[in-house]
């Protein structure tokens, strides 16, 4: 039997319908809209056999020193190909010097482990139809008089890395819940739709208790719909989010390539992730 030319070629814009067919395909709840808002901030990379998307991988780069390594899905007709290999070796390249992170599956871990990823920590997801949550007082809704910079600020230090243009895309999908000392701004979450419902992350928080309430706050006006949060395992949130309707229900690895291995002890933490797409 003739084995069908696949070719790779620039993630554009009017692939965007054949990855989603892609993404529902394997499985994956993204939207449309799920999946413009990430190539928007990314360069890509897509596998065509004729017309037909069979595979696709994105770099979605912050700043200068960091990317995400993400959307990589091969067509199960092409799997076993070595497809996924090339598919993310050619996003790497785009990363240049960047540091990649990602997050890997159970079958995804021996590829990226063989492409100089390594494990850093576990990524848990939660996800559910939530229950009833008491709203605490000590959270607002982000306002006009509210200087964005600040919980972008916020997020460089725990992150890392520049996700200032993350930030203004997130903006225009939902809105952000802060925690105030005085005038200032110490701890964000934001929400926004996604898939099946919503997700609520990032979470960036300078202690757990902050956290928490940041996603009381917004679950608490959520009660009866289904909601997705991604939990850096060490955040140590998963019994708290099991009590509000949102049990452990899998996860994945967190790997990175290139780190520079420098320690650091932030001032503040994230202890949701954006997705497990974007970190």
């Amino acid at each position: 039997m003739q084995t069908e030319t696949v070719t790779l070629a620039p993630f554009e814009a009017h692939h965007l319908d054949g990855a989603v067919a892609l993404s529902r395909a394997a499985g994956w709840a993204h939207r449309r809209e799920d999946w413009e808002m990430i190539w928007s901030l990314s360069e890509g990379r897509i596998a065509l056999a004729g017309d037909r998307v069979v595979g696709t991988a994105l770099m979605t780069p912050f700043g200068n020193t960091c990317s995400a390594i993400n959307m990589i899905i091969v067509d199960e007709s092409q799997r076993g190909r070595g497809l996924g290999r090339k598919l993310t070796s050619a996003v790497i390249e785009l990363a240049g010097d960047r540091e990649c992170r990602l997050t890997a599956t159970s079958d995804g871990l021996p590829l990226y482990e063989k492409l100089g990823f390594v494990a850093t920590h576990q990524v848990v997801r939660h996800q559910g139809v939530v229950g009833q949550v008491d709203t605490p007082e000590n959270v607002g809704w982000f306002g006009p008089g509210d200087a964005m910079p600040a919980f972008k600020a916020l997020d460089r230090a725990a992150f890392g890395a520049d996700r200032d243009a993350l930030h203004d895309a997130l903006a225009k999908e939902g809105p952000f819940a802060v925690v105030r000392k005085g005038d200032n701004i110490v701890a964000f979450a934001a929400t926004r739709s996604f898939g099946m419902g919503e997700v609520v992350g990032p979470v960036v928080a300078e202690n757990a208790e902050q956290a928490r309430d940041l996603i009381a706050f917004i679950l608490s006006g959520k009660e009866g719909r289904f909601v997705r949060i991604d939990i850096p395992e060490q955040s140590r949130l998963s019994s708290l989010l099991a009590r509000w309707g949102l049990p452990h229900e899998g996860g994945v690895v967190a790997m990175a390539r290139g780190a520079t291995g420098e320690s650091k002890t932030p001032e503040v933490r994230t202890f949701v992730l954006a997705s497990q797409a974007l970190g």
